[in-house]
Order: C-alpha cells, then sequence, then structure tokens
C-alpha cells in the first residue's frame, strides 16, 4: 500500500525529508557534529583554564597558579582566572638555592671549634686516660696534632 502524498505536493521532495518510519540521516549526522562540537568546546574550555599553570610551570608560584585556576573553574569566579594568569607571568626570583647556600655555609662556620691557646683547656674538654697515654699510638697522634698547631 502507497501512501498517498497530499495534492499540493510538489513533485520533488528534498533529500532530507523522510519516509514515516525510516532513519533521519540528517538529524544523526547533525547529532554526530554537535556532540563533536560540544567536546571540542569542552577541550579549548579546560585548555584555556589550564593556560595559567602552563606558564607557570617549573617556577616557584606553580602551585598557587594551580589552586587560582581551580578555584576559578569551580567557583565561575574569572578575577581567580585572572590573577593565577598575572602571577603566571611573572618571574620571581628562586632564593631557595642562594639560601640553602647560606644555611650551607653557616653549618660549616658553626662546626669549626673555636682555636684555643695551648696552656689553656677548653670548659668542658675531654681529658686523655693516662693509662692510653704511653701507647706509641697516641704519641703519634699528639705529636701530629703539635705539628698542625704550631
Amino acid at each position: 500500500m502507497a501512501l498517498a502524498l497530499p495534492p499540493l505536493t510538489p513533485d520533488h521532495l528534498p533529500s532530507f525529508i523522510t519516509a514515516p518510519g525510516n532513519t533521519d540521516v540528517l538529524l544523526v549526522v547533525m547529532a554526530i557534529i554537535l556532540l563533536l562540537f560540544v567536546l571540542m568546546v569542552g577541550v579549548l574550555y579546560f585548555r584555556l583554564h589550564a593556560l595559567p599553570e602552563r606558564f607557570a610551570h617549573k617556577k616557584v608560584q606553580f602551585e598557587i597558579v594551580c589552586v587560582l585556576a581551580l578555584l576559578a573553574m569551580f567557583t565561575h569566579m574569572h578575577i581567580f582566572w585572572i590573577a593565577g594568569l598575572l602571577l603566571a607571568l611573572i618571574d620571581f626570583p628562586d632564593f631557595s638555592g642562594l639560601l640553602r647556600r647560606i644555611a650551607g655555609s653557616t653549618e660549616k662556620i658553626a662546626d669549626k671549634s673555636p682555636r684555643v691557646p695551648e696552656r689553656e683547656t677548653a670548659p668542658g674538654a675531654l681529658t686523655v686516660n693516662t693509662e692510653r697515654e704511653d701507647s706509641p699510638e697516641v704519641k703519634q697522634r699528639a705529636s701530629k696534632l703539635r705539628s698542625v698547631s704550631s
């Protein structure tokens, strides 16, 4: 049984008009295009929000910029994103290496004991046991120490 068309229908119908019960190809194609477009906009959105993090990579303020970008994404307050972007673009000097060197030098200085004159002993200095003073090993070490201090 053929479907009867209304009398005012033109002889040639466009290809996107489908018969009842058939698959609408235009609808399927447009749904796929819309899905791909939404996916591409989402990727663009996440790349845009990750822009400050990319700028701040391997910088001192990286973690602060990451937190600001996440706050901007979840709160939809764009001021956090702008602050993160501005913070990522500023190059702060890295003082950690310099401070580490200063701390290491200070530790080296602190490990050196103050020089004590020969006749005086430092308070709290240990004395050598008299039983071992006669051994040749102790005498050799003592002579080396005397030659170094002189």
